[in-house]
């Protein structure tokens, strides 16, 4: 590690001046994949900031490191108890909720963004844009969204670190962003953003593959390229462990 951190501080001194800073970035993994004994990763996204003229600030440079992963259409409910009984009495569909959303900064993003700029590029928890499809008031739908950011938050899918990136010389960065054992497979994209005077600077991005390997990434594949088959195979493996433990049972019974 001390070595590519190396590199990439000579790489910023080798390379040309520019009018705007630039962003240069790596991952220490870009492809993660799930086997039966997966229990969760560490995710370490770092680099460095080529400043213009080679020559870095006096002030600490605002870093904000968003890592989010496959977006799916997703409808959330309200549960009640009405009459004694927990039913569902309000919903509301959101377009494209990710399956994984974290985001590390330098500082709290208040201090880094105002509301207009951290809403343009989806920065901090607070900032997501979910894409409501069903009408409602900003009440509601403001209601609702932070329902489901709670609801994922105690997941560990949902993740915020106002201090989680470390700059090192106001050249140097690196964020380790902690990936739980139910996260989703799919694409993900790792978006850097360099901020300067509440405005992004420099953006970089990487892309990251979560998949399935192994006996799960077979099963994975089967039950998406033949559902049917996989539905018979499932009521057949579920009727012969029925009629199993009723053997074994009139077996001790007699």
């Amino acid at each position: 590690m001390r070595r590519l951190l190396a590199f990439f501080l000579m790489l910023v001194v080798a390379l040309p001046a520019s009018a705007q800073p630039r962003l240069i970035t790596d991952l220490s993994q870009s492809r993660i994949d799930i086997s039966y004994r997966f229990a969760g990763a560490e995710l370490l996204i770092f680099g460095a900031i080529q400043h213009p003229g080679g020559r870095a600030p006096s002030e600490l440079p605002g870093i904000a490191v968003v890592l989010r992963g496959p977006a799916e259409p997703l409808t959330v409910r309200l549960k009640e108890r009405v009459a004694g009984i927990w039913v569902n009495t309000e919903a509301l569909r959101f377009e494209s909720a990710p399956g994984f959303y974290a985001v590390a900064t330098t500082k709290p993003v208040r201090d880094l963004l105002d509301e207009r700029n951290a809403a343009i590029y989806e920065i901090g928890l607070a900032h997501l844009q979910l894409s409501p499809a069903t009408a409602a008031d900003t009440e509601t739908t403001r209601r609702f969204q932070d329902g489901l950011v709670g609801l994922r938050a105690r997941e560990a899918l949902f993740v915020e670190q106002p201090y989680g990136v470390q700059v090192t010389d106001n050249v140097l960065y690196r964020a380790r962003i902690p990936i739980p054992s139910a996260v989703p497979v799919g694409n993900y994209q790792a978006e850097i953003y360099l901020i300067q005077n509440g405005e992004v600077r420099a953006r970089s991005t990487a892309p990251i593959i979560i998949d399935k390997s192994g006996f799960e990434r077979g099963i994975y594949v089967f039950a998406h390229d033949h559902s049917f088959l996989y539905g018979l195979a499932a009521v057949a493996l579920a009727l012969l462990l029925g009629w199993l433990a009723g053997a074994v049972g009139r077996l001790r019974g007699g």
